[in-house]
């Protein structure tokens, strides 16, 4: 995309909020995160992912224990996942929030198959337990919505909300590209 990234630790610490929505919560981390970093010369960009069931936040699980519980309850079931960005530009003074919502469900999941995945370990350092990018993706039906939400940053409403903040992206010029010595190109 032609982004360069810096990546610098937030001093916020990511805590429950008791009685906080998923959606607000999933806000509120993230505008934390971004308020927390370090001031900057460039374009600060947090972001935060609740997974919501029936209104229940599933945040990180504590250990393989609470991951499988986590599973056994979206198994079968549909959830919405919550990803919020905050976006800090302290050389104009200018902030913006925005959340995104899909819709997930999963296929109805044998034991066998959750005590696989639970012992990946994979789910645990992710919002529900897991991460459709990787082998959790095979544990999804469907979605509704844009798939990068579910993966943790909404590219495409990122995106569109950089102009304003005063900031824009664009496509990387494909004219300045090396040509690939492994393509082959058949003129006629």
């Amino acid at each position: 995309m032609g982004i360069r990234v810096d990546v610098v630790a937030s001093s916020y610490e990511e805590l429950p909020l008791d009685g906080v929505e998923p959606r607000e919560l999933a806000i509120a981390h993230a505008r934390g995160k971004a308020a927390g970093a370090p001031p900057c010369a460039t374009l600060v960009a947090a972001a935060d992912t609740v997974v919501d069931l029936d209104g229940t936040a599933l945040g990180k699980p504590r250990d393989p224990g609470e991951s499988r519980w986590m599973i056994e309850q979206l198994s079968g079931r549909e959830h919405r996942v919550h990803t919020a960005f905050s976006l800090r530009d302290d050389g104009s003074g200018q902030a913006l929030t925005e959340c995104r919502t899909t819709r997930v469900r999963f296929v109805a999941l044998s034991s066998d198959v959750i005590d696989a995945y639970v012992a990946t370990g994979d789910g645990l350092d992710k919002a529900g337990a897991y991460g459709i990018q990787g082998f959790a993706a095979t544990l999804v039906e469907r979605i509704e919505g844009d798939y990068f939400t579910v993966v943790g940053f909404p590219l495409a409403a990122f995106a569109q909300s950089l102009p304003l903040v005063g900031y824009r992206l664009c496509p990387p010029d494909v004219s300045r590209r090396t040509p690939d010595p492994y393509s082959t190109e058949v003129s006629a």
